[in-house]
């Protein structure tokens, strides 16, 4: 009697067992709900509120874990503080405003003041200044509080040293059609010229009457460059780009 019911005990216990497994009772082990939400929000960068009609470069941005806010204005602003200097190494990539850096320029880059700021930059080492237009983000080495064009870290007397102890003083403002030079758009790159040729060709019948191309190697490899242009200013340039860039996506804006 005792055995008969043990095996009755067993079978019910085999019969719950497998139960369970055809309807799905094991455990299953996930990372908890909130850790799930809090990896999305630190590997996603948040995307600005709703109706921020910010231009990108004044809305806060975030560098090596550092958040910054760009001001709303540049007057009044007065700092002292390190300043260093970028050249050859950045010397035709892009800056933060999409132009394209050109260290023999009279430009550079600060954290926070807005776009195309003038600002005068006086060495207080030396008692040298200069007038220079911000188009960049930077620096971010502990420290520094704005980094110079080779152009202008040369105008001041600071290429050999590095650094420099200086004042910066905003001035005012350059508004885009004040910003004069030889402005093009660069639309595209090619590895076949009848490619590049026509394309020119496109951007000439729509207007662009002074559409390049341009011939450059990479790898050993000949390609060419299609620049639409040119423009005597950097806000007609940056009209062009606004009209080009929706077929282009990649298009950018240099300085001739």
């Amino acid at each position: 009697m005792p055995k008969q019911r043990t095996k009755i005990i067993l079978t019910f216990i085999l019969l719950i067992t497998l139960t369970c497994l055809a309807l799905g009772c094991t455990k299953k082990i996930y990372p908890p709900p909130a850790q799930q939400q809090d990896v999305a929000a630190r590997d996603t960068p948040k995307p600005p509120p709703a109706g921020d009609a910010k231009p990108a470069t004044q809305r806060q941005y975030t560098v090596l874990g550092q958040t910054f806010t760009p001001l709303d204005s540049h007057e009044g602003y007065m700092e002292e503080g390190i300043a260093s200097w970028y050249g050859p190494k950045f010397h035709g990539q892009k800056t933060s405003n999409g132009e394209v850096f050109n260290m023999y320029e009279m430009t550079a880059a600060h954290r926070v003041l807005p776009m195309n700021t003038k600002i005068r930059v006086t060495n207080l080492e030396n008692g040298k200044t200069v007038q220079l237009r911000i188009n960049d983000r930077g620096p971010f080495v502990k420290d520094r509080i704005i980094d110079l064009s080779f152009a202008a870290a040369r105008e001041i007397g600071m290429l050999g040293p590095g650094t420099a102890m200086v004042r910066v003083e905003a001035v005012g403002m350059r508004t885009k059609a004040q910003i004069y030079g030889a402005f093009y758009i660069q639309v595209g790159s090619f590895s076949s010229m009848d490619n590049a040729r026509k394309l020119r060709e496109d951007l000439q019948k729509m207007g662009y009457s002074e559409t390049r191309l341009q011939e450059f190697s990479r790898n050993s490899k000949q390609l060419w460059r299609v620049q639409a242009g040119e423009f005597s200013n950097l806000q007609a340039a940056e009209e062009a780009h606004s009209r080009l860039s929706v077929e282009n996506p990649g298009a950018f804006i240099i300085a001739d």
